[in-house]
């Protein structure tokens, strides 16, 4: 990657408000990898109407934590919707689980049925966040919605991701920045 490029990996995207795409209106998603080839991320502030139990129920496993049973799984994005993404914390140096792209500075997303299934055995990560789907942008594409105030950019704070209440992500995110989230506009200042 070139020296002057910009990667976003680890940091969240913030829509910013009056975003025409209806699919990232008010959305958070943490990049996960951003490099010469595009963007992937997941948005972390959108629960659908599936429980983590239901889906365990969905691939034939059980989940016995009745903490993780009831978290909700999270609308990731609109490419491969019907495909799982766990996003945790590290576990050690080495990913455990046998597709897991590990996010440098940040968290582990793992796309294998392994994490699910250390899960159910009362293993694996303790704190994660599970989507259907994910954001992806392909080469060049998120800068130029950057270029157009699109979103906004801050470094992510897994607490946000993982000890926020939902309904608070947006905010929480936006406080990173040092402002008042109500103080945001969707008119792009020219001088």
């Amino acid at each position: 990657m070139p020296a002057d490029r910009m990667n976003l990996t680890n940091q969240f995207l913030i829509a910013m408000p009056g975003m025409g795409d209806d699919t990232f209106s008010g959305a958070v998603v943490y990049l996960c990898e951003h490099n010469e080839n595009g963007a992937l991320g997941l948005v972390i502030n959108k629960p659908i109407d599936i429980k983590l139990k239901n889906l365990f129920q969905k691939v034939d496993l059980s989940l016995d934590s009745q903490e993780l049973a009831e978290q909700p799984v999270f609308y990731g994005g609109p490419v491969q919707t019907e495909r799982g993404f766990v996003l945790h914390e590290k576990l050690g140096d080495e990913p455990v689980y046998s597709s897991t792209l590990s996010i440098p500075g940040g968290l582990e997303m793992t796309t294998s049925k392994d994490v699910l299934e250390a899960l159910s055995h009362g293993a694996g990560p303790r704190r994660l966040l599970v989507t259907l789907g994910y954001s992806g942008w392909a080469a060049g594409q998120l800068e130029d919605e950057l270029g157009r105030n699109g979103w906004l950019t801050v470094d992510a704070v897994p607490e946000i991701i993982f000890d926020t209440p939902v309904a608070e992500r947006y905010d929480r995110a936006v406080s990173l920045l040092g402002f008042d989230p109500r103080m945001l506009s969707q008119e792009a200042g020219h001088a």
